[in-house]
């Protein structure tokens, strides 16, 4: 490990003090109140890639930005309360999270949230479309496998569709693979990386296993053991928090990496690979996460499943009629609003 003296001081210094246009971007969280957007909107305020944090929500938000604002880092930071003030919120932006939502209890799938988070994501991305159609769209709120659909149709309705752009976050489940086979095999978190495909609720969730780098080598038993872990994470945390909620500081840290990915993307860096669930032509259905390539425009190229074992060929066979199911849903859903 470099001491902070060895390190290059001029690297450091631009960390600190860059202005460069790359380092200037303007992040919008919605639902920055609530258990996710805390948190995250601490991450993002905490990063050097971020130059402006505005935070929306119905309620507290002028109180969670006056803490943050204390912060001593440079973007700034200002809260909207409520619809009149979104517009403003959202004007410039060029990446938009949305957390915003109510949680899962425990006894409740993902599927429950439905009715309240669907038109929720509805009215969010509608604004969006109105106030920064180009922004890139990173959608947390549950159900992801219907709430990206209602974010697509909801733009196409508005004039603003760009698949390229509308991004559901799944990240948590590539953190939670990588944290529990690192566990598992006794090797450093950091340096495990699996891919996790499919889309973001029990067994849609695919984790490729046999693309792990490094290569990790489990017999069956095992392999079905943390797959199903894997699969149902966020129920174990669910449980542990016993009705006060659901993965929130987990998430958060989850959001924030797929945010700071997009970002040095959209700045030109080459080479940055996040999962994601979006609009695909990889799998029978009309929305899969697979491994994505950004680039400064959003989706530079989808990777593609790649090579894959019986076992997870399988598991994609079982997963696709939830998944047509629940895009299925979310399409109806905005076909139906008024």
């Amino acid at each position: 490990m470099l001491s902070a003296l060895a390190r290059p001081a001029g690297a450091a210094l631009r960390r600190s003090f860059s202005t460069s246009a790359q380092n200037n971007a303007k992040v919008a969280v919605l639902g920055a109140s609530g258990g996710i957007g805390q948190p995250l909107a601490l991450l993002l305020k905490n990063s050097p890639l971020v130059s402006r944090l505005t935070l929306y929500d119905i309620a507290h938000t002028p109180g969670v930005a006056a803490d943050l604002s204390h912060i001593e880092t440079r973007a700034t930071v200002k809260g909207y309360l409520g619809p009149e003030q979104l517009p403003d919120c959202l004007k410039g932006c060029d990446v938009v999270v949305i957390p915003a939502g109510v949680p899962r209890k425990p006894g409740m799938t993902r599927d429950d949230l439905f009715n309240t988070n669907a038109s929720i994501v509805a009215t969010l991305t509608a604004a969006c479309a109105q106030h920064c159609p180009e922004a890139m769209i990173c959608i947390i709120s549950n159900p992801v496998n219907s709430t990206i659909p209602i974010a697509t149709e909801v733009f196409k309705k508005h004039g603003a569709y760009d698949p390229n752009k509308i991004f559901g976050v799944t990240t948590l489940d590539i953190v939670r693979a990588n944290t529990f086979i690192a566990e598992l095999k006794g090797l450093d978190p950091a340096r495990v990386n699996v891919p996790v495909i499919g889309g973001h609720a029990g067994k849609t969730i695919i984790p490729l296993i046999s693309q792990c780098t490094p290569k990790v080598d489990l017999p069956q038993d095992q392999l079905t053991a943390i797959t199903g872990r894997i699969q149902e994470a966020g129920t174990e945390v669910v449980k542990a928090k016993a009705g006060a909620g659901s993965a929130t500081l987990s998430m958060a840290y989850a959001g924030a990496r797929f945010v700071f990915s997009l970002v040095d993307a959209m700045n030109g860096k080459e080479g940055v690979v996040e999962c994601s669930f979006v609009k695909s032509q990889e799998a029978d259905c009309a929305y899969f996460s697979t491994p994505l390539l950004l680039g400064k425009k959003g989706i530079e190229k989808n990777l593609g499943i790649g090579k894959i074992s019986p076992f997870e060929e399988k598991m994609i066979a079982e997963a696709i009629p939830e998944l047509k199911a629940s895009i299925k849903k979310g399409e109806e859903f905005v076909k139906n609003m008024k």
